[in-house]
């Protein structure tokens, strides 16, 4: 099964690379997306190490000047009508040398400092010359990737309590989720923007599996409010109509600072700053996500103040986080093993989007329901942070033996592990090239 398993992903990663960059998918998303290239870097660096290399700088060679990651970069030669919204309905200004339209101007969760620390331990692994090589990238990458930290955690931190905020459900990668519903029903929706402009998704992927259109309708809305504001982040909680903190996002945020630590000794760069930061945000998380009365972690309006009553996969990733209160780590562990969820002790397979319990719990549709190898990924890597090392293993497992007998779909039906959406889905098979090869505990773990 691992040789078997390990050919078929190499060979999608061979089959999406596109010039400088690695593509999600070829149908469906045909341009770079920022997280993507993140878990696709982690599991790259095992068989293309230059390629990981590349695909991590060809990304922020995008970065804005206030240092925001765009969560798409466009590439140029692939025509406007293959892609929507394409570059221009985003209608992104030249920036840094790049030519208009280069870009969106929303981000993504900023996983790119773990990527960029796991790729150069693998190449740390392979001797001094190669560990010299990886160290120039970082030299590259370090100022990049703390313009990136700073920008969310100082522009987005729309609430002024130590957390950063999303501007659009996109934004968070868990589009559709549950998490946001609350919040997005009080964003209006333009179905008008449904006849100006059309949906390219539809065409190339099947609708019950795709967010609805009222959905979409909110999700344009909510652009053209943000573009026709210069994208700019000055009291978003006053004039935009969507600014939510997310739980997982924040936990990724987090998370960077830590790999920011042991990137920072290599480069010769103050590490404490990026344990300081991590720590603060961990307690911001904390203090303002955490629901004592059901014992779960939600996504937070900032306009309302007021907590989802969605129990989403989001709630379970802050489990990455070394520093989290032993109750409340321990009390994901709880959320995770019931009815709600299901760790494979029980189902056989990873954990799924959303709560299995909930009346709108749907085993098709993108984020409402079905199983997704990147959050589990995200989940599992928590598990032996905390020191849950069998539940961690059998995670791997179910996920690598998920993935051999679907194949490296873009996510799985949650009972039965069908595969669904995009098929030959990168960060599917990067990350799982990361579960067959690597069993390591995160360098930044407590001890157990």
């Amino acid at each position: 099964m691992s040789a078997d398993l390990w050919n078929s992903a190499s060979s999608v990663l061979d089959v999406n690379w596109s010039d400088d960059h690695m593509v999600p998918s070829r149908r469906l998303y045909p341009h770079q997306w920022s997280w993507d290239a993140a878990f696709i870097a982690i599991g790259l660096a095992y068989v293309n190490p230059s390629r990981a290399w590349r695909d991590l700088r060809s990304l922020f060679e995008a970065q804005w000047p206030d240092g925001r990651v765009p969560h798409i970069v466009f590439d140029p030669r692939t025509a406007e009508g293959d892609y929507f919204p394409g570059p221009g309905f985003w209608n992104v200004p030249a920036y840094n040398g790049r030519a208009a339209r280069g870009s969106t101007g929303l981000v993504q969760p900023p996983l790119h400092a773990i990527a960029a620390w796991e790729v150069y331990r693998r190449a740390a692994a392979h001797g001094a010359a190669a560990a010299h090589e990886a160290g120039d990238e970082l030299k590259w990458l370090y100022p990049r990737l703390v313009a990136q930290q700073e920008y969310l955690s100082r522009r987005r931190d729309a609430a002024g309590e130590g957390l950063a905020s999303i501007v659009h459900p996109w934004e968070s990668g868990l589009d559709n989720s549950p998490s946001w519903d609350t919040a997005m029903s009080a964003v209006p929706a333009d179905m008008g923007l449904l006849t100006r402009y059309t949906r390219r998704d539809l065409e190339v992927a099947d609708a019950s599996h795709r967010p609805l259109d009222i959905d979409y309708a909110r999700y344009l809305g909510l652009v053209l409010n943000y573009r026709d504001g210069g994208y700019s982040d000055t009291a978003l909680a006053q004039r935009h109509d969507f600014v939510v903190e997310c739980p997982s996002f924040n936990a990724i945020l987090a998370a960077a600072e830590l790999a920011l630590v042991h990137i920072a000794e290599v480069v010769g760069a103050d590490p404490e700053v990026h344990r300081e930061r991590a720590q603060r945000i961990t307690a911001a998380i904390s203090k303002h996500l955490w629901d004592p009365q059901t014992r779960t972690f939600r996504s937070r309006d900032v306009r309302t103040k007021t907590l989802s009553p969605a129990r989403c996969v989001n709630g379970l990733v802050p489990l990455i986080l070394p520093d989290l209160p032993d109750h409340q780590a321990a009390a994901i562990m709880a959320e995770a093993a019931s009815e709600r969820f299901g760790l494979p002790e029980a189902t056989g397979l990873p954990v799924p989007s959303y709560d299995r319990t909930a009346t709108d719990f749907d085993t098709l549709r993108y984020w409402r329901g079905p199983i997704w190898i990147n959050v589990n990924w995200l989940l599992r890597r928590g598990m032996l942070v905390h020191g849950y090392r069998g539940e961690a293993e059998d995670l791997r497992m179910a996920m690598i033996r998920l993935i051999h007998r679907s194949g490296h779909y873009e996510y799985f039906h949650p009972v039965t592990g069908e595969g669904i959406g995009a098929p030959t889905f990168s960060w599917t098979a990067a990350l799982s090239l990361d579960l067959l090869a690597d069993r390591s505990v995160p360098a930044y773990a407590r001890a157990a």
